[in-house]
Order: structure tokens, then sequence, then C-alpha cells
């Protein structure tokens, strides 16, 4: 698969994953002129070539968490500085280790983490959408089930 494709690829899984988490109203959060959208899925949904390509494990025990920073009134993400961690109910914690994804003008974050089955788990994660601008912070709480 080439490049291009891959790119086409991974940006059509990202909007119909973003698309599946607006279906229950809580695709985004705002943030002063930002919208921060968010999910998170099992790492299982990625082809194996675009995986490949990104180098993203996939597993039936890990997930990907994907960020994208959107100025209110436009379309796709920007460059932003994304960070933070996830947290199961047992307080264990594992940082988060975002990479960007550049589809055209677009711009998304990607970070996998592990999960066990029924992990009902929080994210915590910080954006600072441009150098001059504050820190944003926003949670969200998904559980995980492994794929069988």
């Amino acid at each position: 698969m080439n490049n291009k494709a891959s790119w086409s690829c991974l940006g059509l899984l990202i909007a119909v994953l973003m698309n599946a988490a607006w279906a229950d109203g809580r695709p985004f959060r705002e943030f002063g002129d930002y919208r921060v959208y968010y999910s998170a899925f099992n790492s299982a949904f990625i082809d194996p070539e675009i995986a490949a390509v990104y180098e993203i494990v996939r597993g039936r025990d890990r997930g990907l968490i994907n960020i994208a920073v959107v100025p209110t009134g436009t379309i796709g993400g920007r460059p932003a500085q994304v960070s933070g961690h996830v947290s199961n109910i047992f307080a264990q914690r594992q940082k988060l280790d975002f990479f960007e994804v550049r589809e055209g003008d677009a711009v998304y974050y990607l970070a996998p983490f592990r999960f066990e089955h029924e992990d009902s788990l929080t994210f915590n994660v910080t954006v600072k959408p441009a150098p001059d601008l504050p820190s944003y912070t926003l949670s969200f709480q998904k559980t995980f089930y492994r794929d069988r």
C-alpha cells in the first residue's frame, strides 16, 4: 500500500471513529477558540497494513487514543502540543506517548495504551494549541473489552 493510500485509510478510520464518538454526544470539548476532538478505541480496528506503516501494535489488549485540535469554524486538526496519561480503577497509570499524523492539511495525534478485559479507564489529556496560549486539560472515561 502506498503512503498516500495509507494516509487516506487512516484518516478515514479516524473520521469513522470520531463520528462514532459524536453519536454518543461527547465528540469534543471546547476551550476558547478551539475544539478538542477525542476518541479511544481498540487497536484491532486498525487494518494490519496501515498499522505497519505507522508502527502501531495491534492486539486484543491494546488501544489507541486519538486527539485533534481544531480551531472553531475550521475543518481538520492543527499542530499542537499533546500529552497525557490513562489510569484504571486501581490508579495504575500509563503515560500516553502521542505521535503526530498528518493527512493533507489535517493533523491528528495518536497514542497507544494497554488495557485489561472490562477495564474502565480514565484519560487525562493536556493540549496546548499554540505556544502563546494556555494549556487545556480534558478528561473522559471509557470501558474497554478485549477482542476475543
